[in-house]
């Protein structure tokens, strides 16, 4: 434990808050997973002055196409800030079988997300965020079988404001095209993928967890169309739905 984590000095000791694992963790992420990934796709990315003010817990809020996101979030991310990031994965895929399970836990700090309302124990993730463990959080629920971004639901903005951290928006860039779903590959010839951070947010005095995801999903897209213009990547679609009502129309 180093004194760049003083939230956590006193949490319970597991494989979420121990130092030894997040050596591990460390070991598995930048000495392996980060040289693969960087070697397979050219990685650009842009925001790391926006993070820079963020302690203890945070959610990292991300739109989800493509089995590169979190492994690209977590190896760009400062050292300081992924250390100890958890991220939520599907229990009935990830924490299915012995081994898939070992390996999602080892390097990405795993913790099962329940995707049919039927899960014994709900709430971990609030749990993991109380005792000071920075979360990483889809909140369009599963990958896009086509690349464009679904609405978000208001999962995370909610454990932000219960839990009184910031939200940090993500947008990755090209991973859908670089690594299609139902590709367990990336594309050859190194497709260029991007990483951009934003600026921590917030809820607003008076704003609803649906207005606040509402505000954070605009801001993903934002930087989304920021990452893809330098990353020569085309921009996701937007659609309608996705638009807010005071918007639509303007000109």
């Amino acid at each position: 434990m180093t004194d760049k984590h003083p939230h956590l000095i006193r949490a319970p000791k597991d494989r979420f808050t121990s130092g030894v694992m997040a050596g591990m963790r460390f070991v598995a992420q930048r000495m392996v997973l980060k040289p693969v990934v960087w070697s397979i796709t050219r990685v650009s990315v842009r925001g790391h002055d926006a993070v820079k003010g963020v302690h203890g817990a945070f959610i990292a809020v991300a739109n989800h196409s493509s089995h590169l996101d979190a492994p690209l979030i977590m190896c760009a991310l400062p050292r300081r800030l992924g250390r100890y990031l958890a991220a939520g994965a599907a229990a009935d895929y990830f924490f299915d079988i012995w081994w898939r399970r070992i390996l999602t836990s080892l390097f990405f700090n795993a913790f099962p997300i329940d995707r049919t309302g039927t899960a014994a124990k709900p709430g971990v993730s609030k749990k993991l965020l109380t005792r000071g463990v920075p979360l990483l959080v889809f909140p369009e629920g599963t990958r896009s079988k086509t690349g464009a971004m679904a609405g978000f639901k208001p999962g995370a903005a909610a454990l932000s404001m219960s839990c009184d951290v910031p939200c940090v928006p993500v947008a990755i860039v090209g991973a859908s095209l670089a690594m299609p779903r139902g590709r367990n590959w990336p594309i050859p010839g190194r497709p260029p993928v991007a990483v951009v951070f934003g600026q921590p947010m917030l809820a607003l005095p008076g704003e609803t967890p649906d207005q606040f995801s509402t505000r954070i999903e605009r801001e993903v897209r934002r930087l989304h169309s920021t990452g893809a213009g330098t990353a020569a990547i085309p921009a996701l679609p937007i659609t309608s739905a996705t638009i807010p009502d005071s918007e639509k129309g303007a000109a």
